[in-house]
């Protein structure tokens, strides 16, 4: 059976175009692999920052924790256990200021942890989350993919080549505000095309 992550992130609701996005895109994995379980992960209404709390109970042995720290933790780790049990992950990517929104940076904060998602060898830093395939939804009133003001879709490759997940597809409604009919004509396009 295949197990489907989708991560939505955009503060815009059921307006959001990288959802509709994502919509489509989850249906054409469905439609391709019958029996697919999707977990939904919405992001929207926000995610709690790492700070030197969350450091402390990560980085405790669960045994050792305090009351506080599981908290803390179990929040953490179950964030981590939908990322480890997906085979696919459908991003969405909406592009704030030119960069990721802040929830979905949050949760990749919580996602980067030693030993879990990453480890260091003596060749450098090696992703532990290999065999997964991402499908990113971005979309973008004016920043095009790619171009030397998205600071988004880099940075979504490089983490996710970083916790081992090399196998990244973007689909891209990106520079709506110029022609946004044709943007997610192509967009929808692009997703026909993914292999399923």
């Amino acid at each position: 059976m295949t197990n489907i992550l989708r991560v939505e992130s955009s503060i815009k609701g059921e307006a959001s175009v990288s959802r509709r996005l994502t919509d489509r895109i989850t249906a054409r994995l469905e439609a391709a692999n019958p029996g697919a379980e999707v977990t939904l992960r919405d992001l929207s209404k926000g995610v709690p920052q790492i700070d030197g709390a969350w450091i402390g109970a990560v980085f405790t042995p669960a045994e050792a924790r305090n009351a506080d720290q599981a908290k803390i933790a179990a929040y953490s780790d179950t964030l981590l256990a939908e990322v480890k049990a997906a085979d696919i992950l459908v991003i969405a990517l909406p592009v704030y200021n030119f960069g990721v929104p802040a929830p979905l940076k949050a949760w990749i904060d919580h996602l980067a942890r030693k030993g879990e998602t990453f480890t260091y060898t003596e060749a450098g830093p090696e992703g532990l989350l290999k065999g997964k395939r991402a499908i990113v939804a971005l979309s973008s009133d004016g920043t095009k993919i790619g171009s030397e003001i998205d600071f988004a879709s880099g940075y979504i490759r490089h983490m996710l080549g970083f916790f081992g997940i090399t196998d990244v597809e973007f689909v891209a409604a990106d520079q709506m505000v110029f022609n946004p009919g044709a943007a997610m004509k192509l967009a929808e396009a692009q997703i026909d095309a993914l292999a399923a």
